[in-house]
């Protein structure tokens, strides 16, 4: 299929120059102006033509331009600042000049509802390909962790544009965040991010373009990333507790694993409680956390799941509270359980 050729339009340069656009350090804007670039991370999400793309934080329009001319039936752009709301009007009549249909929406990516944008006929069954959506973004640095975390746990729960069945997803991240996200067992990089990832999705680091190539140029390089949502999740657990399990475990990431597992119990029984966890895990308590699996972590959330319906007051309990959620007549009340014929 040829290119889409969008009428005539002034450069990204010029349109930045006309209209007095800078970018906000507050809102970690930075701009990709290489056009040569934009289309190569396009290139990365797949075949657009006739599909619904989401774009978060389009700005002026570098990698909407790129989005556009790949002919998607549908181009729908999340953006928070309106000073951009004249360049990408700019771009919707362009696109409009050629029969296609592109809707702005200026708000918050982090409290709009994915799930009313797309068309319920490109529903597709969770077990079948991917459905013709696609979710597109430059990714201010400020706002990729929380929302790579909020669409992860939708993911989970298959909400949002995952109502729609295993939408993939390409965005960008800073450079650490993204080797962290695809970091495997015994990689430095290894986190909690990497797990939680791992667990629903299979993350594929495509290519890291050097800070040198945004305007104004950020102190890191960043990683296009994309997330393709797995058939068959590697857990079953709920996205709350496993989350909460991964982050305490990570908690100490150069000690041994079984250090940051303690910190979910009370400090009375402590060490009794994350020795069990461990023993009905199946696994070594000196294994550190960069080790551990995702399936390793998935058994570990088993066993906290069951010493909470032994102990139920243990899961209110916070290490990080100068004030104990549980009372002590509580704590005092737990009963080690005894695993050794488990």
């Amino acid at each position: 299929m040829s290119v889409l050729r969008l009428p005539p339009l002034p450069s990204l340069r010029d349109i930045l120059k006309i209209y007095k656009l800078t970018a906000i350090k507050q809102l970690s804007q930075n701009f990709i102006l290489d056009t040569n670039l934009t289309d190569k991370i396009i290139r990365k999400t797949g075949n657009l033509a006739d599909s619904c793309v989401l774009e978060v934080g389009p700005g002026p329009g570098g990698l909407t331009r790129s989005i556009l001319n790949q002919r998607p039936k549908k181009l729908i752009v999340i953006e928070k600042d309106t000073r951009f709301q004249t360049t990408l009007d700019m771009l919707a009549d362009a696109f409009a000049s050629v029969n296609g249909e592109m809707q702005i929406i200026f708000d918050d990516i982090m409290k709009v509802n994915m799930s009313n944008l797309f068309p319920t006929s490109e529903i597709k069954a969770w077990e079948d390909k991917s459905p013709r959506i696609k979710l597109i973004g430059n990714l201010p640095f400020n706002v990729s962790t929380p929302l790579i975390i909020k669409w992860l746990k939708a993911i989970s729960e298959r909400t949002g544009a995952w109502e729609f069945g295993r939408t993939r997803m390409t965005l960008t991240f800073q450079k650490e965040v993204a080797e962290r996200l695809v970091a495997e067992p015994l990689n430095i990089q290894r986190c909690r991010l990497s797990v939680m990832a791992q667990a629903w999705t299979r993350p594929i680091l495509h290519f890291i373009i050097p800070g040198s190539a945004f305007v104004p140029k950020p102190d890191v390089d960043v990683g296009v990333v994309t997330f393709v949502p797995l058939s068959v999740p590697r857990t079953k657990h709920e996205f709350g507790i496993f989350e909460k399990v991964t982050r305490h475990i990570f908690h100490y990431r150069q000690k041994y694993s079984i250090r940051g597992a303690e910190t979910l119990f009370p400090i009375e029984h402590r060490t009794e409680l994350a020795q069990t966890m461990y023993k009905l895990s199946d696994l070594d308590p000196h294994l550190r956390p960069v080790q551990l699996t995702v399936e390793d972590v998935d058994k570990l959330v088993s066993a906290y799941k069951y010493l909470l319906e032994k102990h139920p007051d243990i899961e209110f309990y916070d290490y990080r509270s100068s004030r104990r959620i549980i009372s002590q007549r509580h704590a005092k009340n737990i009963e080690i359980v005894d695993c050794t014929d488990l």
